[in-house]
C-alpha cells in the first residue's frame, strides 16, 4: 500500500476536522515525498478507512485510494510544491472565516501568533478548487513568511511539519482570531505585539518546551 503511514495519520487526524470546521467542509493532508495521502471529498471524517484514503502526487494526479479527493488538491499541491511542509489543514472555522469575510489580517495580538508567524495575512479570493486560489495562497504566505493564511471569502490553510502541529497551529489560529473579533465586537481596539516584543517571546519559545517536543506554554 502506498504512503501507508501518511493515510493512517489521516485517518487518526481527520476527526479533528469536525472540531475546527463545520460540516465536510475541511480537509487535511500528509506529505511523503512526492505525493500526499489527503481527505476525500464529500465523506463525514469517520466513515472512510485508510485504503480509502486518497493519494495524489505533488503534480497533482490521483496514485492510489478507493475514494476521490479533495477537491483542494492544487492548494494542497501547490503548497506542497513551495516549500517542505509535511502537512496542511484547512478549516471554515468561525472566527477565522469572519475576518475571512472582512478580507482583514490577523495581527499579531497575542504571542501564540508565532505558531504560524508574525501574521496571517489574507489570500486574495478565487473559486475553490483552482490553481488561481492556490497561487494566492502560496503567494499570500510567502509575502507574509506565515505557514498560514486566510483566505478571503473562504476560511483557513495552515501548514506545518506534521499533522498533529497543523492541527495544534489551526486551533491557535483560530482562537487568536476569535478573540480578536470579540474585542472588535466589544468596541476596543487589540492592541498589537511590537516587533520587539515578538521577537523576544519567539526567543523565550524554547525555554517552554521538554528536549525534543514541541507545543504548549
Amino acid at each position: 500500500m502506498q504512503l501507508q503511514a501518511a493515510r493512517q495519520a489521516v485517518v487518526e487526524q481527520a476527526g479533528e476536522l469536525a472540531a475546527l470546521t463545520p460540516g465536510r467542509t475541511g480537509n487535511l493532508s500528509v506529505r511523503d515525498g512526492d505525493a500526499f495521502a489527503i481527505t476525500p471529498t464529500a465523506v463525514p471524517y469517520d466513515r472512510f478507512g485508510v485504503a480509502d484514503v486518497p493519494v495524489v502526487g505533488v503534480d497533482g494526479e490521483q496514485r492510489d485510494g478507493t475514494m476521490t479527493p479533495s477537491s483542494e488538491v492544487p492548494m494542497h499541491a501547490s503548497i506542497y510544491d513551495r516549500d517542505d511542509a509535511g502537512a496542511i489543514v484547512h478549516t471554515h472555522g468561525e472566527w477565522s472565516t469572519t475576518l475571512a469575510v472582512a478580507h482583514e489580517e490577523l495581527p499579531p495580538i497575542h504571542y501564540m501568533i508565532l505558531a504560524v508567524g508574525k501574521r496571517v495575512p489574507v489570500a486574495e479570493y478565487a473559486r475553490y478548487g483552482t490553481d488561481e486560489l492556490a497561487a494566492n495562497i502560496v503567494e499570500a504566505m510567502d509575502e507574509a513568511d506565515s505557514s498560514a493564511a486566510i483566505i478571503a471569502n473562504h476560511g483557513l490553510v495552515v501548514t506545518a511539519e506534521d499533522v498533529e502541529t497543523a492541527v495544534e497551529n489551526a486551533h491557535h489560529v483560530e482562537s487568536i482570531a476569535k478573540n480578536y473579533c470579540e474585542a472588535k465586537a466589544a468596541g476596543f481596539e487589540p492592541e498589537e505585539l511590537s516587533e520587539a516584543e515578538l521577537e523576544t517571546a519567539l526567543e523565550a519559545f524554547g525555554s517552554y518546551q521538554q528536549p525534543g517536543a514541541e507545543g504548549g506554554h
